[in-house]
């Protein structure tokens, strides 16, 4: 067999699915304006915060009446904030497809011991929206990021519903139409589909959550890092930009070149059908090619940001080693770095398709990964 070495390569190799890419447009120098230095609760600090805030209500259209903070420790301290401030009022439904929402699992189940029922789904399918009863509260991820299977929307939540939904929505947030009404709670992080910065969280609360908060006390301490409210009022600084602790200006600078980028191309539409157009060039390469397939099994769930493949060759002995030995040698030809899967998913490929990707790119990248593909099966030695 002739292995053929593609000629072009991709102009940014970077497909991590997180921290991901910068925006197309990004340098260094756009960050000369950080308040490096100063106080974050100085005039100049407070603004830039607020500007961060009110920047991503506009971009992602999100209420006026919707709550936004910046929160610690990423997606993972906002939604764990908002899960040791809300959840223990009433039983909870917790639904699972992947690692992070199994990581919300233990949390409800093991830590918090919660009143429980467990939805859970293997990688690669979804579980049963429809089959939760949305008068308890509601945790899940919008997007599995480690599973590449999405939410196909919001319809399997009820309008009229007493209990709270909380979605993690840290790789759907500005690449997936979220819906406002449906969702109570909504965290994302920066270091996702708008190739932000690490360490920072966002928390959006709608009234109905403000509401939970003000009139409920749970029942286990929480670390000062995790109050929202004080005197059974909520701490409103913290959706002006007071934040808990103390934030990054540079990181806070970077968020802002970002939603500046996103504003520049036409906001959340461009955003969406930038991720649409890269996902759709994996989609169709898999569609046209016999030995690997999309993870997500049904095309109606399928990422559009965190898109998962899986080799489905019968020649493949060791499929956790062949896909690691492809990822190996795509990053060892410097055009495509961090694509293996996620440790605790199944073998494959993870290829970040959000808003700051070019398309070019990705169609660039994909005869990579049969020329790859090819020089395995030959014989290559794979290792262990």
């Amino acid at each position: 067999m002739v292995i053929t070495t593609p000629a072009a390569r991709p102009v940014n190799p970077r497909f991590s699915s997180g921290p991901c890419a910068k925006p197309p447009t990004w340098t260094l120098d756009k960050l000369a304006d950080a308040a490096l230095g100063r106080s974050h609760r100085a005039a100049i600090g407070k603004d830039k915060l607020k500007a961060a805030i009110e920047g991503t209500r506009e971009v992602l259209g999100v209420p006026a009446d919707y709550r936004i903070g910046i929160v610690p420790a990423s997606d993972t301290g906002a939604f764990e904030m908002a899960m040791w401030n809300l959840l223990g009022e009433r039983p909870v439904e917790m639904a699972a497809w992947e690692s992070f929402g199994a990581g919300w699992v233990t949390d409800a189940v093991k830590q918090l011991k919660l009143d429980a029922r467990v939805h859970e789904a293997p990688y690669g399918q979804i579980a049963d929206m429809a089959a939760l009863d949305y008068d308890r509260d509601v945790c899940f991820t919008w997007n599995g990021t480690t599973s590449g299977v999405r939410m196909p929307s919001g319809d399997a939540i009820p309008a009229t519903r007493t209990g709270l939904t909380l979605c993690d929505a840290t790789s759907a947030a500005f690449a997936q139409d979220l819906p406002w009404d449906k969702l109570d709670v909504t965290t994302f992080s920066w270091q996702k589909v708008m190739g932000g910065e690490a360490a920072h969280g966002m928390l959006i609360l709608s009234p109905r959550a403000v509401a939970r908060l003000e009139s409920y006390t749970p029942p286990w301490p929480l670390p000062k890092i995790f109050r929202l409210t004080k005197g059974g009022k909520l701490i409103d600084g913290i959706f002006t930009g007071a934040t808990i602790n103390t934030p990054s200006m540079l990181v806070v600078e970077d968020y802002l070149v970002a939603l500046d980028w996103a504003r520049g191309i036409d906001g959340l539409p461009a955003l969406m059908a930038r991720a649409d157009a890269n996902a759709q060039a994996i989609f169709d390469f898999t569609e046209a090619t016999p030995w690997i397939a999309n993870l997500a099994e049904d095309p109606a769930t399928r990422s559009n940001t965190s898109v998962c493949l899986k080799f489905i060759d019968p020649r493949i002995a060791d499929g956790a080693a062949f896909a690691k030995a492809v990822a190996k040698r795509l990053e060892a030809e410097g055009v495509a770095y961090d694509i293996g899967a996620y440790r605790d998913a199944p073998p494959g490929l993870r290829i970040w398709c959000g808003a700051t990707v070019e398309t070019s790119d990705i169609q660039v990248l994909l005869p990579w990964i049969t020329w790859a593909f090819e020089t395995e099966i030959a014989g290559q030695a794979i290792p262990a």
